[in-house]
């Protein structure tokens, strides 16, 4: 959630954009269940926090400045870009906990 939060920060104005993840969680969530979140003052169905809604937050305030277009792939089934992305999210963890050592 952070990447695509930062993700859109980066843009600048307006954009038309297509944003891929391997998360259901993060598109199912952003297509699907962020409405009834709000509706319910960031409650779940079953009356609980929304986990991470201050990242829901953020998202949402991000996206309502864009249309995006989110789609799925599966983790690690060889998508070229979903590789990528996983190498380098991997790598930036090592690095943090080289730095925290």
């Amino acid at each position: 959630m952070t990447a695509a939060v930062e993700a859109l920060k980066c843009l600048k104005r307006p954009c038309q954009i297509r944003l891929t993840t391997d998360s259901q969680y993060l598109r199912k969530g952003i297509t699907e269940w962020l409405k009834g979140w709000k509706k319910n003052g960031w409650k779940t169905a079953s009356k609980q926090p929304v986990k991470n809604a201050d990242l829901w937050q953020a998202l949402d305030q991000e996206v309502a400045r864009h249309q995006v277009e989110w789609c799925w792939v599966k983790g690690h089934s060889g998508h070229v870009e979903n590789e990528i992305a996983d190498t380098l999210a991997n790598r930036g963890v090592d690095e943090f906990g080289r730095r925290e050592a």
